[in-house]
C-alpha cells in the first residue's frame, strides 16, 4: 500500500528548492534527512525499500499512463540502489551524480557487467523525463532491467554479509 503525503505552499517549495540544491528528487532529499541517525546497515534497508517503492510506483504511473513520470521513478529506484549498496559496502554517502556513477562501476565490477545495462536504462528514464522522447515500451523494457539491479542488492544488503 502506498501512502500519500501532501504538503503545500511555502513549505513544499522549499523541500522542492533544498531537494534541487543538493540534485535529489524530493523523495532522495526526504530520505535524506529522515535516516541520518540510523545505522549505516539500517539506512542502506530504508534506500532499498524507497527504491522497491518507486518500483512500484512506476508500473501504476505505466498503467495510468504516465510514461515520463514512470521513467522517472526508474531513475530514482536505481540511483536509491546504488547509494544503498554503498551505505552497505563501505558506509558511504554519495552526494552527486558523479559519485553515483563512480559508485555504478564499483558495483558492476562486483556484481557483473549486466549492472552496465541496468544503469543505462535508468539513466535514459532519467533523460527521459526531462525530454519526454520516449514511449511505454522503452518504460517498459528499462524497467525490467532496473528491478534486477534493485532486487539484486536488496538481497544482498538483506542478507547483511559485505563478501
Amino acid at each position: 500500500m502506498t501512502e500519500t503525503l501532501v504538503i503545500r505552499g511555502r513549505l513544499a517549495k522549499r523541500v522542492r528548492e533544498e531537494a534541487e540544491k543538493q540534485g535529489f528528487s524530493v523523495e532522495e532529499y526526504l530520505i535524506e534527512i529522515l535516516s541520518q541517525g540510523l545505522d549505516p546497515r539500517d539506512r542502506a534497508r530504508e534506500y532499498v525499500k524507497a527504491a522497491e517503492d518507486l518500483l512500484q510506483e512506476a508500473e501504476e504511473e505505466l498503467k495510468e499512463g504516465n510514461v515520463r513520470q514512470a521513467a522517472e521513478k526508474l531513475w530514482g529506484a536505481a540511483a536509491l540502489t546504488v547509494k544503498a549498496y554503498a551505505f552497505w559496502k563501505e558506509e558511504r554517502r554519495l552526494t552527486s551524480h558523479g559519485e553515483l556513477w563512480e559508485y555504478k562501476r564499483r558495483l558492476e565490477n562486483e556484481l557483473g557487467e549486466w549492472v552496465h545495462d541496468s544503469w543505462a536504462s535508468a539513466a535514459e528514464m532519467h533523460i527521459c523525463f526531462y525530454e519526454g522522447w520516449c514511449a511505454g515500451k522503452d518504460v517498459t523494457t528499462a524497467k525490467k532491467r532496473v528491478e534486477r539491479l534493485v532486487k539484486e542488492v536488496a538481497s544482498l544488503v538483506r542478507r547483511g554479509s559485505k563478501s
